[in-house]
């Protein structure tokens, strides 16, 4: 077993060996069990008596040789339930880790695979947002640049008339809308739709120059 340290101190940290080795040392506690049950079978056993009828002990047998054995028994019986326990608990810790390691490692592929990912331009930006508006209550903020409008995105947007038109055929639908927010992709759900104020959204936005993202 190897020890490292962590925040709580010194921790064991199991390995298969490990795992191993204990199967090992039960298999040797067996083979003594077995070995010594194989001498109380040539006398008189584990339960057999060790007087003779008249209450004296018996010569026909050995029994210095016989009380050893079943001493010896009850302690290694003893020992194979503790390795046994120990067996168990290594082998849980065991499964643990490498589910552990096996998580960490899709989660590292996966965020590899993210970062091999090119990120997509943005197009538009967020220029002004009005309180109580429907892009307001999405979280539609100042300053957040659009890389995706509903089935717009930097691939086919041409001008501002693309996102009006996706607008006027979605009143009352939610729209995916993605944009850049500190460096970070931001997903969020917009609705079109009437409010107190002007238009279907309450928030300005301006195209972003080529070359300018």
């Amino acid at each position: 077993m190897k020890t490292t340290e962590g925040n709580n101190g010194a921790t064991m940290t199991i390995t298969a060996n490990d795992v191993k080795n204990l199967i090992k040392k039960k298999d040797d506690i067996e083979e003594q069990i077995k070995a010594y049950y194989d001498v109380l079978e040539d006398g008189v056993g584990v339960e057999g008596s060790l007087v003779d009828a008249e209450g004296f002990p018996r010569s026909d047998v050995n029994l210095y040789q016989i009380r050893a054995a079943r001493h010896n028994i009850s302690c290694l019986q003893n020992d194979h339930k503790a390795i046994m326990v120990d067996i168990e608990e290594a082998l849980h810790k065991l499964h643990a880790r490498e589910k552990s390691k096996h998580e960490q490692d899709e989660l590292q592929q996966a965020e590899a695979m993210e970062q091999d990912v090119p990120r997509p331009s943005p197009f538009a930006r967020v220029d002004g947002v009005t309180q109580g508006s429907p892009a307001c209550r999405a979280g539609i903020r100042v300053g957040d640049e659009v890389i995706e409008f509903g089935s717009v995105n930097a691939g086919n947007f041409q001008n501002l008339a693309n996102i009006a038109s996706v607008v006027q055929h979605s009143e009352g639908k939610p729209l995916r809308v993605s944009v850049i927010r500190d460096d970070q992709p931001t997903h969020m759900s917009l609705t079109p739709q009437n409010w107190p104020g002007r238009g279907l959204l309450g928030c300005n936005i301006v195209p972003i120059p080529r070359g300018d993202s």
